[in-house]
């Protein structure tokens, strides 16, 4: 049967969504079909005049019917004071029908962030949008060091997940080893998917 991977993020800028669509080219590289979907927006008060950061959403809002059927998952968020998006965290928190049917139990799953700056929290990030797959009974998979780009960059990527550092200038253009990292992980979460099955 063909493999379905959902590549699911939140992005305010464009760098979450980039690595996003790069996860996906590894996803059907391996013969699989991603779904890119987002979740959906919050709307927040402005704290001190500052105007509300747009919601790039270049992509739908995911539906709980597309979350039940893949065989994988691909899950991102930008960095909050090293912890995922509000609007991550919110979708996760209104999935408790999923979770009581076990839809998601022992399907694999992945997660990938962007941070401002090398050391602005995206590892603590990650490791934060583990627990909720965990709690869904996932089968957890990360980057491994046969990745020779894992041992080279200078920006993003890690194992437990590609990454992004926007740096200064916060461009949400990929470095060429952020990108390598990306394509390889879609390519493990579907080829591992494909095992499961």
């Amino acid at each position: 049967m063909p493999v379905t991977v959902l590549v699911l993020y939140h992005s305010r800028h464009g760098s979450v969504a980039a690595l996003a669509e790069k996860i996906a080219v590894g996803v059907e590289a391996a013969g699989a079909t991603a779904m890119l979907r987002t979740v959906p927006a919050l709307h927040f008060t402005a704290i001190e005049g500052a105007a509300p950061a747009p919601h790039l959403s270049r992509h739908p809002v995911v539906s709980n019917e597309e979350l039940a059927q893949v065989d994988a998952l691909a899950v991102g968020s930008p960095v909050r004071f090293g912890l995922m998006s509000a609007e991550m965290k919110a979708f996760w928190d209104n999935t408790s029908a999923c979770w009581l049917k076990g839809t998601l139990i022992d399907k694999p799953a992945g997660v990938f962030t962007s941070s401002s700056s090398m050391h602005g929290g995206n590892e603590a990030t990650l490791l934060g949008m583990m627990l909720p797959l965990l709690h869904h009974g996932m089968v957890l998979l990360g980057t491994p060091y046969d990745q020779p780009a894992l041992h080279q960059t200078q920006s993003g990527g890690t194992p437990y997940g590609p990454s992004h550092v926007t740096g200064p200038e916060h461009s949400s253009v990929l470095t060429a080893h952020e990108q390598q990292l990306a394509v390889q992980f879609g390519k493990r979460l579907a080829l591992v998917a494909g095992k499961l099955q």
